[in-house]
């Protein structure tokens, strides 16, 4: 199964009354569960060719859950702020290069589509980009930090 499939798979559990689907092809094993303790997610492949062998661990998606699309989150508005969330597990990295100036800065004004930052998962670079117009309030994660699927990432107004 592609991370895309996997993607849209946790979208539409996350917007069904199910609250527990397991799901096993060959190698591959996925359990999503709304009651776990600890809300995770937890998907394994053990075949190297399309995912890790390393268990992905992601926020649940509950009730208010982010909507996937194309390997992109889309953005959620919160107390009059428009947030960036993580599409992806992976490292947050604020610049190109480490030599590079950074993407943004707090103050920044950015327009939809400018890219924010790289998300690198599985040895891939993602670069994400900017759902809105505004300007950056707040920058939530440290370079080189670990980001969880669906952590808010920037505040834009």
């Amino acid at each position: 199964m592609e991370f895309n499939q996997v993607l849209e798979l946790m979208k539409a559990f996350s917007e069904s009354d199910i609250h527990t689907l397991k799901y096993e092809h060959k190698e591959f094993k996925l359990k999503l569960d709304k009651e776990s303790v600890g809300k995770n997610i937890v998907v394994t492949q053990q075949q190297p060719t399309m995912m890790s062998t390393e268990p992905i661990a992601a926020q649940s998606v509950a009730a208010q859950a982010p909507v996937v699309t194309e390997n992109k989150l889309v953005a959620q508005v919160e107390e009059n702020y428009n947030i960036i969330k993580s599409p992806i597990v992976g490292t947050f990295y604020s610049s190109p290069s480490p030599e590079a100036k950074d993407y943004v800065e707090v103050g920044s004004k950015v327009k939809k589509g400018q890219v924010l930052c790289i998300i690198e998962a599985m040895k891939l670079m993602n670069e994400i980009e900017s759902e809105f117009d505004g300007e950056v309030v707040e920058i939530l994660v440290k370079n080189e930090g670990m980001v969880e699927f669906g952590q808010p990432l920037f505040k834009i107004k």
